[in-house]
């Protein structure tokens, strides 16, 4: 932003394309829109939910059918390019979610945690206005009008003219529909290649749980699908049950920790997600009570942790971790001898799905989703020599390097869109309404 630009006013955004100068202003949205009362009645619409930071979905896509019952005649009709506020607090967005709707067949929402409204002026661009909103501009003026606990029938209580007060920036001048399209056509060219690389890692996902299911013997079977050339002679793999290949099959002291904070990370079963180890809500806890569960299960990094109780029973991961921590005894650790097998090709025949079926049968009709270090131990797996478990593991490792790889680079395009709409719109303090 040049320095004509800066004393122009602060509601100018610190990142300007260089085509465009001027001043900025800020109207209530009030004056730009007005809310939609026209109900759904006896048409039939396509009934929509919505996921927070994603947009307006069919109900039937996310819950499997449409929940409208009675309520349907009281939905709130939406055209294409209308927008509808979702009162409902969620983590990215505590204030509620605000999305515009991009069919072409008339739908509708419910009327009970929705508030809708329609652009009824030429001058704003939906999609810049889209943007804005998804940057959650409206969330931060908004909270100012919402106490804790202040929900009406499980919604936010929002009322309409506290929304309808919620200042919107845009430029001014001729050029100001063409410089909101400007900034929506940029972060919509971002939003592009996210999705793209999206679709990349969703294949490489679909590719391992492809091999997985080739490189590990079937139900009833003794090979694989799938064997590399190198080993088309090698000869059968051999039946072995865990307890004669593990070295240790061992779980923590379950205990409630008497305080929340600590210098000792405090692992369970919810942090166990998707073969890693998710520690953005991980506990903690104090020096004493970390030493009285690590006597009783001293977790060594590259051991394999198995959720074994709890709706995600089987979830798996190696311990990455070169530094000591404690498990709750709704977490598994199994450690391969050495010599015996592999650990990493323990750990794929783990997540591979025919082994996920049997811990799911073992488990079945269980009044309490539970299983015991006992059963562990019974569970019985094929493997070859040593040599072709390497290989396996190490197929399914560098893929598992390439799914990381991406997942960053979806993260830092994420990170880098968010840093683009930190400049490309006011904040919201520098906003007059």
């Amino acid at each position: 932003m040049s320095a004509k630009d800066k004393k122009k006013g602060s509601q100018v955004p610190r990142l300007r394309f260089p085509e465009f100068n001027g001043e900025w202003r800020s109207q209530p949205l009030g004056e730009l829109a007005f809310i939609i009362k026209e109900k759904a009645g006896d048409r039939k619409c396509i009934l929509m939910s919505i996921m927070s930071g994603v947009g307006l979905i069919p109900q039937i896509d996310k819950f499997g059918k449409e929940i409208a019952g009675q309520q349907y005649k009281n939905y709130i009709i939406l055209h294409k390019n209308d927008f509808a506020y979702n009162k409902s607090s969620t983590k990215e967005y505590p204030e509620g979610f605000i999305a515009m709707y991009i069919g072409t067949e008339i739908a509708a929402v419910p009327n009970s945690i929705f508030t809708c409204f329609k652009i009824k002026v030429a001058d704003i661009a939906h999609l810049y206005l889209n943007y804005l909103f998804l940057y959650n501009f409206h969330g931060k003026y908004l909270r100012r009008y919402i106490t804790i606990g202040a929900r009406s029938h499980g919604a936010l209580a929002i009322d309409d003219a506290d929304l309808l007060s919620l200042p919107i920036p845009y430029p001014t001048g001729n050029t100001s529909f063409k410089e909101q399209q400007r900034i929506a056509d940029c972060l919509s060219s971002l939003d592009e290649r996210i999705a793209a690389e999206t679709n990349k890692l969703d294949a490489l996902k679909a590719h391992k749980k492809g091999l997985l299911k080739q490189l590990f013997p079937a139900e009833g079977e003794t090979l694989p699908a799938l064997r590399f050339p190198e080993f088309w002679d090698a000869g059968e793999w051999e039946e072995k049950n865990f307890r004669n290949i593990c070295e240790k099959i061992m779980d923590g002291t379950h205990f409630s920790p008497k305080s929340k904070c600590g210098p000792f990370l405090y692992i369970t079963s919810k942090n166990i997600q998707n073969g890693l180890l998710d520690l953005s809500n991980a506990s903690s806890i104090s020096e004493e009570e970390h030493r009285q569960i690590f006597a009783k299960c001293p977790v060594k990094i590259n051991d394999i942790l198995l959720t074994k109780d709890g709706a995600n029973t089987g979830n798996c991961a190696l311990n990455n971790l070169d530094f000591e921590f404690s498990l709750l005894s709704s977490v598994a650790v199994l450690r391969c001898k050495k010599g015996c097998i592999i650990q990493e090709f323990l750990y794929y025949t783990i997540v591979s799905p025919f082994f996920q079926k049997k811990i799911k049968e073992s488990i079945s009709g269980q009044a309490i989703t539970r299983i015991t270090l006992e059963k562990i131990g019974s569970y019985r797996i094929f493997s070859p020599k040593e040599f072709e478990q390497q290989r396996i593991a190490d197929c399914l490792s560098s893929l598992d390097e390439l799914i990381t790889a991406q997942s960053q680079k979806i993260e830092l395009l994420k990170d880098h869109k968010k840093g683009l709409m930190q400049q490309l719109f006011p904040r919201i303090d520098e906003v007059r309404a």
